[in-house]
């Protein structure tokens, strides 16, 4: 072992650790973790934590919608290739999701987003509500979506967070991963794309930026796991915990043992209902969870206020335009079980949220 390097990375995530402790970002909590198994067994578990209820729906959008940036004159436009199943955040942009191809895209907060300001002559604008959606409605595998945006062509704009909040502008990163077991990483930090892209990339909670995060992960696979893992709800430490567990819960190509894996890593990264931390807002409360079965296309959604696991088999999904918009209310605490599909209802899809500029 080289004792040169091991010290140098210890002292630079016990700095980083330091750091967050001195100043607490005004953020919320979310933990992504990818679960890569055998015979092209994957998938991507998630956790929505926030501070209010996010009025929450699960809609299923056909393909062949037209859709624009919601960014301006300048705004990027398009049409679907591919339907999906999303988790709308204030019926106002979508939070995460899965398109019949098996992408996923997962939204999750990063206080140190810095999003450019306007669209450049020449560019296409992206409002960051529909920034998922875009994905999910164009792409099959990570490198297509990669490609589009490492280009420079297209430009995310955000705007005021929803809700009664009070947070500022929706400071956010985006995930990505496909039935390959690609993922990508995309930040915007001093208003500069930063993407990170490979299956290496797993795990993404919340603050730091994701380099950082990195970091200090290192930092904890050196002591090891099974030694000492950090215990508390911060975005760090949710973040070396689900490095550890992803990789050492069963590695199975058994839909069912693998879904309950991953269950149970999430669950592990949650954040008690009700919890509250003085000076430190950027701890919330889990709000619901997913687990999106990229290899059967299946995508699992369980409530906290409701909990019991129910699930939407794509397989089952009619997405041509005809079918129509249709949504799965989860916003008064319904119950389901099971698959339910034949619960979906035909529905006015959500608007989503402009862009500022």
């Amino acid at each position: 072992m080289n004792m040169k390097a091991t010290t140098k990375t210890a002292i630079c995530a016990i700095g980083l650790v330091a750091a967050m402790l001195s100043h607490p970002a005004p953020a919320q909590a979310c933990t992504r973790v990818v679960y890569l198994g055998p015979s092209g067994m994957v998938l991507v578990a998630r956790s929505m934590d926030w501070r209010e209820d996010i009025q929450s729906n699960i809609w299923v959008l056909p393909r062949g919608i037209k859709r624009n940036g919601h960014a301006g004159p300048n705004s990027l436009k398009w049409k679907a290739r591919y339907g999906s199943v999303v988790v709308s955040a204030y019926e106002s942009g979508t939070s995460d999701g899965m398109n019949e191809k098996g992408l996923v895209t997962n939204m999750l907060w990063l206080a140190e987003s810095e999003f450019p300001t306007t669209t450049p002559k020449g560019k296409k604008g992206l409002a960051v509500s529909v920034w998922a959606q875009y994905f999910l409605d164009r792409f099959t595998t990570v490198d297509e979506a990669v490609d589009a945006m490492s280009g420079g062509e297209i430009v995310v704009l955000t705007g005021e967070t929803p809700g009664s909040t009070g947070v500022g502008s929706a400071n956010v990163h985006l995930s990505i991963s496909d039935s390959t077991g690609d993922s990508a990483i995309f930040e915007y930090i001093g208003g500069k794309l930063v993407i990170h892209h490979g299956r290496p990339y797993q795990v993404m909670t919340n603050s730091p930026t994701y380099d950082k995060q990195l970091a200090l992960d290192e930092y904890w696979e050196q002591i090891g796991g099974t030694v000492m893992l950090p215990g508390t709800n911060r975005a760090a430490d949710r973040f070396a915990r689900a490095s550890f567990y992803v990789k050492a819960v069963p590695q199975t190509d058994d839909p069912r043992l693998a879904v309950a894996s991953m269950f149970s890593v999430i669950r592990n990264v949650s954040v008690p209902l009700g919890i509250s931390t003085p000076n430190q807002p950027n701890i919330a409360s889990t709000l619901w969870r997913v687990v999106a079965d990229q290899k059967n296309l299946v995508y699992y959604y369980e409530s906290t206020l409701t909990p019991n696991v129910f699930w939407l088999d794509l397989k089952d999904i009619d997405f041509s335009r005809r079918s129509g918009v249709r949504k799965l209310s989860v916003i008064n605490q319904e119950t389901y079980s099971g698959n339910a599909v034949d619960e979906l209802e035909s529905a006015t899809a959500f608007e989503f949220m402009s862009a500022e500029q």
